[in-house]
């Protein structure tokens, strides 16, 4: 759509499925249940790090960072695409757009780096776990967390302005079901070759560095299970070490499909699914993989309910 006069442009309308209506109304569905289990396996782990005291560790710490961050995640996204896949109102205001931007890209960069600062945090605990307590410290965990939100926020105050101040000439329509670099960097109606190189670079900081360290630390570990005599132990540790990994590979493999390629050469119909993926997948499956298999969170669990139940039955 195109608008003679910037003075009236309100905002921006996100064309998602709408092409496909019937695929809408599946989506809904499916994205609703996704939602609702990731928001309860987040919260959990965010409550059961706070109220049990044997949960009190650095990975726990960094665990329900993670868990929190993905629950701001899901909330900044899913809400407005249930109601644009659900009403025939599919419109999202220009301030709407700019802070589901600035706080999506914050979001995905802190992801990135915590991910990168948890793999070390295995690497410590399996290969120095006598100098664990030592090198993972509690002001070490502050200093980290406080690093990766500042690192991923601070990253994406520049790149929404820098997206956002493109010139648009009237045109509004998003061929997306949320607001995205790419998808903006695509409406722009300038040339946009510095734009898309500096999102090159940002995106090799903060998906290849990551992901080369993550991938160096439990290389590490690998070396390290592979000397246990135990033939139990190491395929506990390898299945442990493996769901990590899968987690790992298939968050950051979205975001590089989507981010080291250029606007040009999209395919907006799997690029929309990946973005799904980025979104909705990886905030439900890092409870799952990361915590809720774990005995100790069983234990607390456990803990909680019991605690519940004698104070009814009292």
């Amino acid at each position: 759509m195109e608008r003679t006069n910037d003075s009236t442009f309100s905002g921006f309308i996100l064309l998602g499925f709408s092409n496909r209506p019937q695929l809408e109304t599946a989506l809904f569905l499916v994205i609703l249940i996704i939602y609702f289990f990731s928001f309860l396996g987040n919260g959990t782990i965010i409550f059961l790090s706070i109220v049990d005291s044997r949960l009190h560790t650095p990975m726990y710490f960094f665990l329900s960072n993670l868990s929190f961050m993905d629950l701001c995640l899901t909330t900044c996204t899913v809400p407005q695409t249930l109601v644009n896949f659900k009403g025939k109102d599919k419109t999202i205001t220009y301030g709407g757009c700019v802070t589901q931007l600035f706080i999506a890209l914050g979001l995905g960069g802190v992801e990135c780096v915590l991910l990168s600062v948890m793999a070390y945090d295995r690497y410590a605990a399996v290969c120095r776990p006598l100098h664990y307590m030592v090198i993972i410290h509690p002001q070490l965990c502050l200093q980290l967390v406080i690093t990766a939100w500042l690192t991923g926020f601070g990253n994406s105050v520049v790149q929404t302005a820098l997206t956002m101040t493109l010139p648009l000439c009237g045109k509004n329509q998003l061929d997306h079901f949320f607001c995205e670099v790419p998808v903006m960097l695509k409406l722009a109606c300038t040339d946009t070759s510095i734009n898309e190189a500096e999102l090159f670079a940002v995106s090799v900081f903060f998906l290849v560095v990551p992901l080369s360290l993550i991938l160096v630390s439990y290389g590490h570990i690998t070396h390290a299970v592979l000397k246990i005599k135990s033939a139990q132990g190491r395929r506990k540790a390898f299945g442990t070490c493996g769901s990590h990994l899968l987690v790992v590979i298939i968050f950051f493999g979205t975001l590089i499909s989507m981010y080291l390629q250029p606007p040009s050469s999209y395919s907006q119909d799997l690029n929309k699914s990946i973005a799904l993926f980025y979104t909705l997948v990886t905030p439900l499956l890092n409870p799952l993989i990361y915590t809720l298999r774990n005995k100790e969170v069983k234990g607390a669990l456990r803990r909680i309910v019991g605690r519940t139940t004698d104070s009814r039955e009292s």
